[in-house]
């Protein structure tokens, strides 16, 4: 008996995903994607064929800090 695939989570996401998990929508997280904004991307491939990508701890280390900066500056 062969095993199942195993799942795991993923290391990135495209942008459609990362903006679903954000809870923004795809043209918004554009907009903040560097260099344009803060929120961290990879750029994959060369010419049409680049795809941009998204790793799930860049956006999770950005979203924290985000949220850190959000509670320091209702503090004032």
């Amino acid at each position: 008996m062969t095993p199942g695939p195993i799942e795991s989570s993923p290391l990135a996401l495209r942008p459609r995903d990362a903006a679903r998990a954000l809870g923004v929508s795809p043209r918004t997280l554009w907009s903040l994607t560097a260099p344009r904004g803060p929120v961290p991307c990879l750029r994959v491939g060369a010419g049409k064929r680049q795809t941009v990508l998204y790793p799930v701890a860049e956006l999770q280390a950005w979203l924290s800090n985000q949220a850190a900066a959000a509670v320091k500056g209702g503090d004032a």
